[in-house]
């Protein structure tokens, strides 16, 4: 497994917040399915409300 950085924003309420996760994953396609499964059990986000800037493998 590699380990992933995913940076960006999400809405939070009227403001958009910054974010970075560092998560373990196969490649980048599953990373960025992880981050917006979690955004969405964490907070009820739809993907629409999560935008990612970057994905690097640290």
């Amino acid at each position: 497994m590699k380990t992933f950085q995913v940076k960006g924003t999400f809405k939070a309420g009227v403001a958009w917040e910054r974010f970075t996760k560092v998560l373990e994953s196969q490649n980048e396609k599953n990373a960025l399915d992880k981050v917006y499964s979690l955004f969405g059990s964490k907070h009820g986000l739809k993907r629409n409300f999560v935008k990612i800037e970057s994905i690097n493998e640290a």
